[in-house]
This record gives structure tokens, sequence and C-alpha cells, in this order.
């Protein structure tokens, strides 16, 4: 990750201190049972994540009529396949996806928070919710798009969609090039969270 968004070393263990406690706390006042944060955590590890993202996004590779219905009204798309309950759920509500293509790039922030669409890209890490990315992507796109080492050509539109509690959208990536021998399947291994955010693109590899 880029300087300017760096954390500090300790942070995973600095955060998960305080989670722990905060746990404990939560437990000894009879708000929550031990298994209660296991079990949202394996909700997010199992059911709703990026996972979920790459199979509509792989469709979409493949299905340029499905690809128009997931711009066109995404939720009405999504519930056509074959993915877990609850994608219209929590952090999932009123989705919206753009597509890149020819001469444009799309980018989401959350200039208000962190408003994410948890359904199709899991958790949202800690640089999205730095407000230094969020006001400088705002402003400068281009620029923060170069910082995180993806070069926008000067002739092709950046477009910034700020996700909020009303809608949360995400990218269609364009589909790389030299994969027109892959399956679904293989399609959705190239897909990323970062590249569904519009901070990177979907490379074959």
């Amino acid at each position: 990750m880029i300087d300017r968004f760096k954390y500090r070393e300790d942070r995973e263990a600095y955060s998960a201190a305080r989670v722990r406690a905060l746990e404990a706390l939560l437990i000894k006042k009879g708000i929550i049972t031990d298994k209660t944060v296991d079990t949202v955590l394996e909700f997010f590890a199992t059911k709703m994540g990026p996972f979920n993202g790459a199979k509509i996004v792989a469709r979409a590779w493949v299905d340029p009529a499905f690809k128009e219905r997931l711009v066109t009204n995404t939720p009405q798309a999504i519930a056509e396949l074959d993915l877990p309950a609850g994608m219209a759920g929590a952090e999932g509500e009123h989705m919206r996806a753009v597509a890149n293509g020819s001469g444009v790039h799309n980018l989401i922030i959350c200039t208000l928070c962190s408003c994410y669409p948890w359904p199709v890209l899991g958790l949202p890490p800690y640089w999205y919710k730095d407000p230094t990315f969020r006001s400088r992507a705002a402003r400068e796109p281009r620029a923060v798009l170069n910082e995180f080492g993806l070069q926008i050509a000067n002739d092709v539109e950046i477009k910034v969609w700020d996700s909020s509690a009303q809608i949360r959208w995400f990218v269609i990536p364009e589909r790389p090039e030299g994969t027109e021998e892959m399956s679904e399947t293989e399609l959705e291994t190239l897909v990323t969270p970062e590249a569904m955010m519009g901070v990177a693109v979907s490379r074959a590899t």
C-alpha cells in the first residue's frame, strides 16, 4: 500500500486488543455471548464477501445482456444468480453497479464515512475509511489512483461515485485481454475487491 495510506505497524494487534476488551465487557454485561462475534465473522468469511462480487463480475463478462441488466437494475440482476440469501440485507441495501469501458474508469469512495457494499466486496480496508483518501479521491482522483500504481490515460474520463446509506456502488472492471478461452469460474479468480472499487484493474495471471 502506498505510504500516504499506511498505518502503524502494530495496528492489527492494537485493534485486536481493543476488540477483545470490548467483547469481554459486552459479555460481562450480558449484551452478547462468547459466540456472537465468531458468528458474525464467519458470516462475512463464508456468506458475504468479495467472492460474491467475483461471481457477479464474471457473469457480466461472459453475458452482455446480464451486464446491461446489472447496470440498469443491480439488485434485480444479482437476484438472478445462485448467491447466499441476504445479498440485499446488511450493508447491501440499494447496491448499484457501474461499468468501466472504453474512455471511462470508475472509482468508488464514501466522503461521509465508510459506506460500502459488504455483500459483494467484503469488509472495507483501513485506507477506504481514511479521511485523506476520501477527500483527495474526490478532488484529484487521477493523482490518487496513480499513487495506488494505477495510471489512467489523460483521455480516459474518471468518474467518482460517492457511496452512502442510500446507494452503495461497486465497479464492473473491464475483462482482461487474453481471457477469451477462460471459463466463468476461472474468470472469477481474476476479480479483486480493489478492481471492484476502482483502485486497480483486473489482470490475467
